[in-house]
């Protein structure tokens, strides 16, 4: 009996069931600590009324959502207005496959992979590929809507993820070219070895933390769900279960997005200590695992935190300034990092090199537009040109 629930593909199913079941739930409680967080920003006290500190006000939601009168516009298109927030879900589960949970380990014969599909050489690229279709959802629920309100959502959601997609692609290039693999769980073992790479490379850390944003749509890059304009933004026709399964693909791709940070920046399971503490053969031990699937979630919730703080802090960009970020701002950025990168592996130097040319990268461009900036207000002030 125990050889069967320690084989491999067991942990595997064990690991894929709970994605299915217990993700939708975790979701539900991220939008009452959003909610929570929300309150504590704006000095209130937030949800408090249903069950003890309102911990069952998630649960209420949802049944809400399910009991709710299911509205479909007659001028919609049926097919894709059903489909697309389907897609929405699909594409942020299905991210979740190759993302580490726990324990990982390159050796074949060890049964812990806290994983649903280990050792796949392309994990980078499949994420990428997957979170990228989820922008499909997004431009087939505001056209199928037949609203002029969702169609411009729509239409923002692509121009920003297709920008956006350049710098977080870029920004994990350096760590490809430094580990040699695409693999996430050589990734973790790499940083076992040569220390987290976000100690070395804040800033691709940094490029790809604001990418990830602007690809989920989150604050200050929701643009395509802006309330003030666009009343509901690519969602505005859609209302109970339809619409809470796009809630659904956004807290599922948060989810993803700060695993991956965790994953790629912040070595993952591993944490300075963890193995004096353990010592090398308890590593093995069910406890282990535990402790290590521990470190992993701990790391998660708190970028998921970070993420929401963002949004109840920072206002909302203009357009312009959304696409100048992206491609003023951080695809040169991350072109630079790279090519830094490059020439760290070419000529075989320490990788922590990289660290004083992250900082430079982010402090000359930065005191060039603090400077610009001046100018500019100057020229304004006088109504004249500043030499």
């Amino acid at each position: 009996m125990w050889e069967l629930l320690t084989h491999p593909w067991t942990i595997r199913g064990i690991v894929a069931l709970l994605v299915l079941l217990i993700v939708p739930g975790i979701c539900a409680y991220l939008i009452f600590l959003e909610r929570k967080i929300a309150a504590w920003t704006q000095d209130r006290i937030g949800p408090n009324r249903v069950g003890p500190w309102g911990l069952l006000q998630s649960i209420a939601d949802g049944l809400k959502f399910l009991l709710k009168e299911q509205i479909v516009p007659s001028y919609v298109n049926k097919v894709l207005y059903f489909v697309a927030p389907g897609i929405g879900v699909g594409c942020a589960l299905l991210g979740l496959a190759v993302v580490p949970f726990g324990a990982t380990s390159l050796n074949t014969a060890d049964p812990q992979q806290w994983i649903i599909a280990p050792r796949v050489d392309i994990g980078i690229l499949y994420v990428l590929a997957i979170g990228s279709l989820t922008v499909y959802a997004i431009i087939l629920g505001g056209w199928a809507s037949n609203n002029k309100y969702s169609f411009i959502g729509s239409l923002r959601s692509s121009a920003q993820v297709i920008s956006y997609e350049i710098p977080l692609g870029m920004s994990i290039l350096g760590i490809v070219l430094l580990v040699g693999s695409l693999n996430l769980e050589k990734i973790i073992d790499y940083q076992l070895h040569h220390g987290w790479f976000f100690l070395y490379q804040p800033l691709a850390f940094l490029i790809f933390f604001t990418s990830s944003l602007a690809e989920n749509n989150r604050m200050p890059f929701d643009l395509p769900e802006t309330e003030q304009e666009l009343v509901g933004g690519f969602h505005t026709e859609y209302s109970a279960m339809k619409f809470a399964m796009f809630f659904l693909g956004e807290y599922s791709h948060m989810i993803t997005i700060s695993l991956l940070c965790s994953v790629l920046f912040l070595g993952g399971w591993h944490f300075p200590g963890i193995t004096s503490v353990l010592g090398p053969g308890e590593f093995e031990t069910w406890g282990g695992a535990i402790i290590k699937f521990l470190v992993l979630f701990t790391k998660m919730v708190l970028f998921i935190v970070i993420i929401m703080l963002i949004r109840w802090t920072i206002p909302r960009f203009r357009y312009d300034q959304l696409m100048g970020l992206a491609w003023k701002v951080l695809i040169p950025l991350s072109l630079g990092n790279l090519f830094f990168a490059m020439v760290v592996r070419h000529f075989n130097w320490s990788a922590w090199l990289l660290l004083p040319v992250n900082i430079l990268l982010f402090l000359i461009p930065g005191a060039i537009s603090i400077w610009r900036q001046n100018r500019q207000e100057l020229e304004l002030q006088h109504g004249v040109s500043v030499a």
